[in-house]
């Protein structure tokens, strides 16, 4: 098993680790350059820019991609570390050298992670001894090895005494073991992005930020944040699914109501998407949920 040890702005962690019961976080990347260390429920560390070469938190890994930075700060604000899309841009634009003039909307890496955990100052860990100043981004660990079985051996105990993991890690010096990720919203929403492909799943559109991932059974309502329990939907679509004005069958067909036509004398472009099987995910375990679809087909659509 791995973790990761992984320079960590000053600012992100001071404004995060004041934050009560934070679900999940977005450790950004100035970069967009892929991230592979990890798998999900691996241990992601997060270590301060020296002089302070201490681990001071982490989470558990859950998934990796990138995203222009206005749709990042969209999928989880200020689990960003920051607390405005103003200064976010701008605190990684300096990481990124950019010119004051830039507007661009960049790419960043974002390595999301759920369950974080920020340590008390009396229980942060020195970085182990193999660690170079000289690196700038993060450093792999494997449990197999004597110096990351330490490290594993160190933080497992302190986040045994942590109440959202004293059941997984009541074991303290027991085997490394993977922590299993619990999605929130952000995940979600970007997870659901990814697995299909960036496209509406029924009108194909790729314009990203006229996408959004809708929960098929509201997550208020006994709705998981899973990827079977999502689509990704143009937002006028979205709304109108949210609304009960269309739906999509257990079989993958798109159906509109009739009431649309009733209510607002209109909907002739959502009416030639009526019957059409929308587009669904390549793995098997990530298509939508039947038995999500039949309760959105009951409980939601207007018929």
């Amino acid at each position: 098993m791995n973790l990761v040890v992984a320079v960590t702005d000053d600012d992100w962690f001071e404004m995060l680790r004041r934050q009560p019961s934070l679900a999940e976080v977005n450790f950004w990347a100035p970069s967009a350059a892929n991230f592979r260390a990890l798998q999900p429920g691996e241990l992601f560390l997060f270590k301060l820019h020296a002089p302070r070469n201490v681990i001071v938190g982490g989470g558990i890994f859950t998934y990796a991609n990138a995203l222009p930075c206005s749709l990042a700060w969209e999928a989880f604000r200020e689990s960003n570390g920051a607390r405005s899309a103003q200064e976010m841009r701008a605190r990684i634009a300096k990481y990124r050298r950019l010119d004051s003039s830039d507007r661009s909307d960049f790419a960043i890496g974002c390595r999301i992670l759920t369950q974080p955990f920020f340590l008390e100052e009396a229980d942060w860990i020195p970085v182990p001894k193999s660690w170079s100043p000289n690196i700038v981004s993060f450093k792999t660990y494997d449990t197999g090895d004597s110096e990351g079985r330490t490290l594993w051996d160190a933080i497992a105990e302190r986040m045994a005494r942590l109440p959202t993991f004293a059941d997984a890690l009541a074991d303290r010096f027991g085997k490394p073991l993977l922590v299993e990720p619990r999605l929130g919203q952000g995940a979600f929403r970007v997870l659901v992005t990814d697995i299909y492909s960036r496209r509406c799943a029924v009108t194909q559109e790729r314009t990203l930020p006229a996408l959004e991932a809708a929960h098929i059974r509201p997550y208020g309502d006994g709705g998981v944040h899973e990827a079977r329990n999502g689509l990704l939907l143009r937002r006028d679509i979205h709304s109108l699914f949210d609304a009960g004005y269309v739906t999509v069958t257990p079989k993958y067909l798109f159906e509109v109501s009739r009431r649309i036509r009733e209510e607002f004398d209109n909907g002739k472009h959502y009416y030639a998407l009526h019957g059409q099987r929308i587009f669904i995910p390549e793995s098997v375990s990530q298509r939508p949920d039947a038995g999500a679809l039949s309760w959105h087909n009951k409980h939601c659509f207007k018929g």
